[in-house]
Formats: C-alpha cells, sequence, structure tokens
C-alpha cells in the first residue's frame, strides 16, 4: 500500500456517527468543507465555502456584549439587525470563544488524517460487526482531493469499508486519484436537463455525466437525485435519469432523495436567504409514481439514503 500521509490536513465541518444511511451497515459520517455547486435547496449551507463560517442563533443570544468586545473588526453591533455584518466579518472565530449561550459558533476546522482516524476509531468495533464503515460527505468531498485520498487510504488501512457522496464535479484527474480508493460511490445526480442544472446548482451537469461514467467502470456505484418540487420530480426527468444510468457500468440503485426544509435555519443563522422558503413536500402520490418509473427501469428503487 502507498504511504499515507496522516498529517495531511482539511477542513471538516461535522462528524457524525452511528449512522445507517449512506453506505452499508452502521457508520460515521465525515463531512467535509467546500463545494463548487450552488444548490437552492442545500441543507449544508454552511459546507459551501472552504474555510470555516460564522453561525449566528438569535434564539439563544442574552445580548451580553461579550462578542462586541471580542471583535477587533467592529462587525458585531447589538444595536442592528443582524447584529453581525457579513461584509466587516473574517471568520475569525474570536467571538465564539466565550460566547457563553452558543449563539455564536463557527462551523469548520482544520483537522488532520491522524486526528479524524484516532476519532473514527472509537466505532471500529461497530463498523466489524455491522458491515459499516465510513462515508465521507459533504460539501463536495473532491474539492479537497488531496486530504481525501490521505483519508481514504488511512481508513481502508484499518479495514474499514469506505464510501463517498459527491457529485462528480471534478477533473478527470482528481476522478482517477480518489476513486480507486473509494468501495462504494453515491452518485448524486441533480437534475438531466441541463438547463434546470445550471440554474438551481450554478453548474452544468457536463462534466458530472461523463465522469459518472468512468467513475462506474473504477468502482460499485448507487445513483442518488434530490427530487425537488418544482425541479425535477417530474416523470419524465427521472425517467431521462434511468435511460442515463443504463449507461453506466452496472449501476443496480437508483436513491430518490426527497426534498425537505431541514436546512432552512441554517440559512437564517448564515444571515443567507433561503429560495424555497415555503415550499411543500411531495405527496405520496408523486413520490410513488416516480419509484414506479425506476421499478420499471429495472432498478432496485430506495427512498432516502
Amino acid at each position: 500500500m502507498n504511504e499515507i500521509n496522516y498529517g495531511a490536513s482539511g477542513f471538516v465541518f461535522d462528524i457524525q456517527r452511528f449512522s445507517v444511511h449512506d453506505g452499508p451497515g452502521i457508520r460515521t459520517i465525515v463531512f467535509l468543507k467546500g463545494c463548487p455547486l450552488r444548490c437552492a435547496w442545500c441543507c449544508n449551507p454552511e459546507s459551501q465555502r472552504l474555510n470555516p463560517v460564522l453561525m449566528y442563533q438569535q434564539d439563544k443570544c442574552i445580548r451580553c456584549g461579550i462578542c462586541v468586545k471580542s471583535c477587533s473588526l467592529g462587525a458585531i453591533d447589538l444595536e442592528t439587525s443582524p447584529i453581525v455584518n457579513r461584509e466587516l466579518c473574517s471568520n475569525c472565530g474570536n467571538c465564539t470563544e466565550n460566547c457563553p449561550t452558543s449563539a455564536l459558533t463557527l462551523k469548520g476546522k482544520k483537522m488532520t488524517v491522524l486526528e479524524i482516524v484516532e476519532e473514527l476509531k472509537k466505532d471500529g468495533i461497530t463498523y466489524r460487526r455491522s458491515g459499516g464503515g465510513i462515508t465521507l460527505s459533504g460539501g463536495e468531498v473532491l474539492v479537497q482531493s488531496g486530504f481525501t485520498v490521505e483519508l481514504l487510504k488511512a481508513c481502508r488501512a484499518m479495514g474499514w469499508h469506505t464510501a463517498i457522496e459527491t457529485t462528480g464535479f471534478a477533473s478527470a484527474k482528481t476522478i482517477e486519484k480518489v476513486i480507486p480508493n473509494v468501495d462504494l460511490v453515491l452518485l448524486d445526480i441533480k437534475a438531466m436537463n441541463d438547463k434546470l442544472h445550471q440554474q438551481y446548482t450554478g453548474v452544468s451537469n457536463e462534466v458530472i455525466l461523463r465522469n459518472a461514467k468512468r467513475i462506474s467502470e473504477l468502482t460499485e456505484v448507487a445513483v442518488r437525485v434530490p427530487v425537488v418540487p418544482e425541479v425535477n420530480a417530474f416523470v419524465d426527468e427521472v425517467r431521462d435519469l434511468c435511460e442515463f444510468v443504463k449507461t453506466l457500468k452496472d449501476v443496480k440503485t437508483i436513491h430518490l432523495l426527497p426534498y425537505h426544509s431541514y436546512g432552512e435555519n441554517k440559512y437564517e443563522i448564515m444571515g443567507q436567504d433561503y429560495l424555497f422558503k415555503n415550499m411543500n413536500a411531495l405527496s405520496q402520490t408523486v413520490l410513488k409514481s416516480l419509484e414506479q418509473v425506476v421499478v420499471e427501469a429495472g432498478f432496485n428503487c430506495v427512498r432516502g439514503g
């Protein structure tokens, strides 16, 4: 096995233990920061920027003023709404260090491969007994490709099953570097219609679809698509997806991920607007019709992760 650089570091915004989604068995999900897409429904907007992001929860704030004194840039003013001036704020995190109620928190920190592996070891027995392992999610894990490779190599050296959740939006060189270290790729395809894809994610799907074919040649793949009202939750769109997936190598499963608004409050906490505010969830009738399209195309259909 290639030498592993345990000192390699990257930006992580969460580590979620005991997950029964995002791959087989019981898993730990490591969420990496940085994403080139700007999906309008993104439930982890704090993951999009590579660097740490300041989060402010107004309902926790007791207006003690400690944060004002700790901010040398003058980016916090309790007399304004919101209290954080995002144009002045550098996301240094000084204001979070003494916040007594954690109304101010910094999402994201730099961690080494060794630090993460030591954390993951706590559940090593669980992975072995359940047939589980580690899933890298984000954000987009291919953004920090060098760090991702070293972390995957370290996990494999421990005998853990490795998976990544990715859009596949990366250079061909990155695909060839990362994917051989992955046992399972959960490939997110947001939309087949390129105009829709650009409108709601900010990028074309051309690179994604091209890379999908190569990824399926390198390792096991399950395709996942977020089904979003008024965007892609249509029979024709899902049928087009199925026809494309048939061109991939040995893909047996398509996951339909029903739209939810769980991340909506994060936009307010980050001082951003949420495009789909007040959007209703898909009805069971619509979901069943979309599932039927997938099954009739010859794939296993899984609702959710």
